[in-house]
């Protein structure tokens, strides 16, 4: 028994992303590969915490539409939204209207920008990854925190950012490829280069 769907292309995936063309898209291409770069982790952080209490299908359906709202999540232009871009983002139906998500965005791009003056943003995350990585078989087997989720959320709430829970911080960490949670068995499995081993 698993919980791996082999699709007619012959590749096993876990069943969230097996059915839905842009889940499995985004499984097959880009969750889980290495995202160093500031921007990259900006957008990742950012779409967590809006996908929190929401299904991530709904956040990619998004993702355009996000981009255009927040600069293409530049963290210098969102760091200088003011109220009327407040304003704006609250009235953007293409986007997750919630005004605490949306005052954390702003928050973390000004937060991101004054991490550079020690190493930056993808260092900082970089240097909570852990010295190994769950190999679950089954979907029951998936943490949703860690050790090393709690300590980055902590470090990150420190440095001025926010809606950077444990639970959030763990799916910013499988998205960018600080830990591999691909199910044993899954075509993806240890194809970021990052656990070549597991």
């Amino acid at each position: 028994m698993s919980d791996l769907v082999t699709g007619e292309d012959g590749l096993a995936r876990p069943v969230w992303a097996a059915s839905d063309p842009l889940l499995r898209e985004y499984y097959d291409t880009e969750w889980g590969m290495p995202v160093r770069d500031e921007r990259g982790l900006f957008e990742r952080l950012s779409l967590e915490a809006f996908q929190s209490g929401l299904s991530w299908a709904t956040i990619l359906r998004k993702r355009p539409a996000f981009r255009a709202a927040f600069a293409d999540f530049d963290p210098d232009a969102v760091a200088a939204f003011d109220d009327d871009d407040v304003t704006r983002l609250m009235a953007d139906a293409g986007i997750v209207r919630n005004r605490r998500k949306v005052d954390a965005t702003i928050a973390n791009a000004r937060a991101t920008v004054a991490l550079r003056a020690d190493g930056g943003l993808p260092a900082f995350v970089w240097s909570f990854q852990p010295a190994d990585t769950p190999r679950p078989r089954f979907s029951a087997e998936v943490p949703t925190t860690s050790p090393g989720s709690v300590a980055l959320a902590r470090a990150l709430k420190a440095r001025g950012f926010r809606h950077v829970g444990p639970t959030t911080m763990f799916a910013l960490m499988e998205a960018v490829g600080i830990v591999d949670t691909h199910l044993v068995g899954s075509h993806r499995r240890a194809s970021s280069g990052v656990w070549p081993d597991c």
